[in-house]
């Protein structure tokens, strides 16, 4: 989505928390040394709990990816 006119990515504090998660995201997957980061792996870099099951289930989980 892009901005509002007038408006840059500097001015969207959202927009820039999204660009630094996708960062970070990067380069753990650059560092991995397997093929995928696993689930845990990513909820370690976003640094977020698996507590509770998700609301909706991610596409790739209905095709076995």
């Amino acid at each position: 989505m892009a901005p509002s006119p007038g408006t840059s990515v500097q001015d969207d504090p959202v927009a820039l928390a999204e660009i630094e998660l996708c960062g970070e995201l990067m380069i753990a997957a650059s560092a991995a040394g397997e093929e995928r980061l696993s689930f845990a792996r990513i909820d370690e870099v976003l640094e977020v709990g698996r507590d509770r099951e998700p609301a909706v289930r991610p596409l790739f989980a209905y095709h076995g990816l």
